[in-house]
């Protein structure tokens, strides 16, 4: 798997919504079992996924080596694609193009490099010092990656900005962020997901797009019917990529006007410290009852927010799986909270 980003723990996080054991193996590529194309096709923070021919040194002749002993079980052109992953190994990425092109020449068949039948990756990727390998290889995690492309990510993001919905506010999270966040939540077809402080509906939006009913709660009226006309927009444009269920209501995250169990799963942006009072509740409090009411309605959750709320977490039954702490800028941080309902609280 291609990751994309520069933070591969949390790349290969979402990745996991479309694979089984995902292995962070070098800077910026993953290996993984059980690759579901559909759901990479939904994936924020990865590329593309390709079926692993060999892993070898980071050299071309040993993938020379490697895919000449391959079995190769599919005719028709092909196209060697090659690429030094974040500039970590120096290879030549020409130079193994050709190189790679030659043996699948010399095996019998046409180079096409406009519109192939089977295209080939090949990756070398070295340590970023930003992974999980790094620390567990102590650094020393140069490969090369030899694969058939299976499957590329859909990249429209772009096509989404923030400030092109009919109803914006500032600070809203990019589409990016947000598709990544519901992946990990458990978003997709058949699961019913819930924002209870939705304000503009960013998160909402990308959980509709791949997929899932959703349900939208905001303190403020304003909010709540600019996240209704957003979807609604949305749901215009996008036709049957979104044909899913959409509510929108006004509410309180600290007492939801929702039954138990009715949601798959919970993802929220809470206030930052600046807005250190909401409507009537403290930020504490309001976070503190809003993952309450989580835990209530839903077995898992992905909460964003400018600092660790992994006690408040706990104390209303969650564990917390994961913590992320990803720059945006300057001096703000989001801590991702990444929760699994405690099977021990009743």
């Amino acid at each position: 798997m291609e990751l994309a980003g520069d933070e591969d723990a949390f790349a290969a996080c979402e990745a996991a919504a479309a694979a089984s054991a995902v292995d962070v193996v070098a800077g910026g590529v993953a290996t993984a079992r059980g690759v579901n194309p559909e759901g990479v096709r939904r994936l924020a923070y990865t590329h593309a996924a390709s079926e692993l021919i060999a892993k070898t040194d980071a050299d071309i002749e040993a993938a020379a080596v490697a895919l000449r002993a391959a079995k190769i079980d599919r005719e028709g052109s092909v196209a060697v694609r090659a690429r030094d992953v974040r500039s970590q190994t120096g290879v030549s990425t020409q130079a193994t193009e050709r190189r790679l092109g030659g043996v699948l020449v010399d095996r019998g068949f046409e180079v096409d490099l406009d519109d192939p039948d089977h295209e080939l990756r090949v990756l070398f990727a070295g340590s970023s010092g930003t992974n999980d390998a790094d620390e567990t290889n102590g650094g020393d995690n140069a490969c090369c990656l030899v694969g058939w492309l299976a499957v590329e990510s859909r990249r429209d993001y772009g096509e989404r900005r923030p400030t092109d919905r009919p109803f914006v506010q500032p600070g809203s999270m990019a589409p990016l962020d947000a598709r990544a966040l519901v992946n990990i939540a458990g978003a997709g077809p058949e699961t019913t997901v819930v924002d209870p402080m939705c304000g503009t509906g960013g998160l909402l939006l990308e959980a509709g797009l791949v997929g899932s009913d959703v349900l939208g709660i905001d303190a403020q009226w304003k909010m709540a019917r600019g996240s209704r006309e957003n979807l609604a927009a949305l749901r215009e444009t996008a036709g049957e990529e979104f044909d899913g269920d959409i509510s929108v209501l006004r509410g309180d995250a600290t007492a939801l006007p929702l039954v138990d169990d009715v949601a798959d799963a919970v993802v929220f942006d809470a206030p930052y410290g600046r807005q250190s009072k909401i409507a009537r509740h403290e930020l504490g409090d309001l976070v503190g009852g809003a993952l309450r009411e989580a835990r209530r309605i839903a077995p898992q959750a992905v909460v964003v927010a400018d600092r660790s709320w992994d006690d408040a977490a706990q104390e209303a039954g969650w564990t917390v799986e994961r913590r992320f702490e990803r720059r945006v800028h300057g001096s703000l941080v989001r801590h991702v909270h990444v929760l699994a309902a405690d099977s021990t609280v009743e």
